[in-house]
């Protein structure tokens, strides 16, 4: 299994950025998708993890203002941040829990940078 993200950047605080992840592979069925993220000199943490069966979580520090949502068609898991801050900044990595055994992958960091 593979995954592919995209988006990221450098965005002002107070602005919107869409992350995507796309998985491709042997795919049996995905039991979640989702984001964590790292800033430098900090823990990583969960940024948003949508299910199959349940509704998705969030970090606290991103409650209100991200959305997370799923294409199950396409495989593919989005990250919508609005109201951006500072804070923010960090690699955001995607990842995948796939089929019975949960195996669990990832992929590539992205940037994202927000400015003030």
């Amino acid at each position: 299994v593979q995954l592919q993200a995209s988006g990221g950047g450098l965005v002002q605080a107070g602005g919107s950025m869409r992350l995507s992840c796309a998985a491709s592979g042997n795919i049996s069925i995905i039991n979640a998708m989702g984001w964590y993220r790292q800033a430098p000199g900090k823990k990583r943490e969960l940024v948003a993890v949508i299910f199959s069966s349940r509704r998705p979580n969030y970090g606290d520090s991103v409650k209100g203002r991200f959305t997370i949502s799923r294409d199950n068609t396409k495989n593919t898991v989005y990250l919508q941040m609005n109201s951006l801050k500072p804070e923010d900044t960090a690699v955001y990595t995607c990842h995948a829990d796939v089929g019975e055994l949960s195996d669990l992958y990832w992929g590539q960091g992205t940037l994202v940078t927000v400015s003030s």
